[in-house]
C-alpha cells in the first residue's frame, strides 16, 4: 500500500476536468455542494456546462434525466444521503425506468463522513441502488480506481451510481492497473480465508492481510468495486478455494455488499459468510477514524475473525 492518501471525491473532481476537455457532451450538475463534492473544479474550467441546481436534489436528477434524452452525458453530484435518499423517486422513475444515461456520483457516503453525524451518514444507499433495474453500482477503493471508474462510465450507456468517500484513503493501485466493470480484483492467493471488501474498507482488508501473514495466516482480499453487476465467478471460486469467508463494508449489513455476496452463495455454492458492517443501526457523530473503531470497520476486526475458533 502507498503511504499517500487521497479522497476519492478529489479524484472524481479531477477526472471530470479531464473528461470535460475530451468530450463536449459531458455536463455536470450539483446541488449546492460543489466545493465539497469537488465538482467546482469542473465548474471553473467549463462554466457553460456546469449547473448548480441549489438545494433541490429531486430537480437536479430530473434535469439530468432531461439532458440525457438530448444526448448529453450528465454527471449529477451531491452527498450520498441526498442523492440516494431525497432523490430516490426521481432515480427510480425518471432515470432507471426509462434507462437513461445519467451518472450519479454521490460523495460523503458511509460512516466515514464523521462529524456530520447520523443524519448525513448514508448507510443504505448500496441497498437502495442495487435494487433498481438497469442500475450499475460501483464503489471504488482508491484514487487510481476512481479515476478509471469516472472515465469508464462515460462510455457505458445507462444509469450508474458511483459511491465516493469524504475520507482520504491510501492509494492502493499502480497507474497501469487494469480494471473492468463487473470484475472483482483478487489480491493474494491465500487459502485460509477470503475477505471481500469495497470502497474505503479495501485498505483495511489489505492491512489485515499483511498483519495476518506475519502470524502465519495466509488470506486473500477481493476488491468488490462493482456491486452490481456482481462478480459471481470470483465469489464462487473463493468459496471453493478458501476455508473462511468474510465481507466488510462501510454500509449496513442489510442489503449491502455482504447481502449481495450471500445471495450468490445461496444459489451457487452454499457456505457461511461472516459480515462486518453497520449492524442495523444509525451512525454517530465523531471523527471518522474513531467511528471506524467504534463500529468495528477496521483491520483489527478482520484479524479477530481469523483468530476465533470455528463453531
Amino acid at each position: 500500500m502507498n503511504d499517500k492518501k487521497i479522497a476519492t471525491r478529489q479524484s472524481y473532481g479531477e477526472t471530470l476536468v479531464k473528461l470535460g476537455k475530451e468530450n463536449k457532451d459531458i455536463v455536470v450538475l450539483d446541488a449546492d455542494l460543489a466545493s465539497a463534492t469537488k465538482t467546482d473544479l469542473f465548474a471553473k474550467e467549463y462554466p457553460d456546462r456546469f449547473l448548480d441546481m441549489g438545494i433541490a436534489e429531486a430537480n437536479m436528477l430530473g434535469t439530468a434525466a432531461g439532458l440525457a434524452t438530448c444526448g448529453k452525458i450528465p454527471y449529477a453530484s451531491t452527498f450520498a444521503v441526498f442523492a440516494a435518499g431525497r432523490g430516490y423517486d426521481q432515480i427510480r422513475n425518471s432515470i432507471c425506468y426509462p434507462n437513461l444515461n445519467v451518472k450519479i456520483c454521490a460523495t460523503h457516503a458511509g460512516i466515514t463522513v464523521g462529524e456530520d453525524g447520523a443524519t448525513h451518514q448514508m448507510l443504505e444507499d448500496i441497498s437502495l441502488m442495487r435494487g433498481l433495474p438497469n442500475m450499475t453500482v460501483i464503489s471504488p477503493s482508491d484514487d487510481i480506481q476512481t479515476k478509471w471508474v469516472i472515465e469508464e462510465i462515460s462510455k457505458v450507456k445507462g444509469p450508474v451510481y458511483v459511491r465516493l468517500a469524504r475520507l482520504a484513503t491510501p492509494v492502493l493501485y499502480e497507474e497501469n492497473q487494469k480494471f473492468e466493470i463487473g470484475k472483482a480484483i483478487q489480491i493474494g492467493e491465500g487459502t485460509e480465508g477470503t475477505v471481500f471488501a469495497t470502497g474505503v474498507m479495501v485498505a483495511e482488508a489489505i492491512q489485515a492481510k499483511e498483519e495476518l501473514e506475519k502470524q502465519g495466516v495466509h488470506i486473500r482480499v477481493v476488491d468488490m468495486h462493482t456491486i452490481k453487476p456482481i462478480d459471481k465467478e470470483t465469489i464462487v471460486k473463493c468459496a471453493q478455494e478458501t476455508k473462511k469467508l468474510v465481507s466488510i463494508e462501510d454500509h449496513s449489513v442489510i442489503g449491502g455488499l455482504g447481502s449481495a455476496i450471500s445471495e450468490v452463495l445461496t444459489e451457487e455454492y452454499p457456505t457461511k459468510l461472516e459480515r462486518i458492517g453497520i449492524q442495523d443501526t444509525f451512525g454517530k457523530s465523531g471523527k471518522a477514524e474513531e467511528l471506524m473503531k467504534y463500529f468495528g470497520l477496521t483491520a483489527k476486526t478482520i484479524i479477530q475473525k481469523f483468530s476465533e475458533r470455528p463453531n
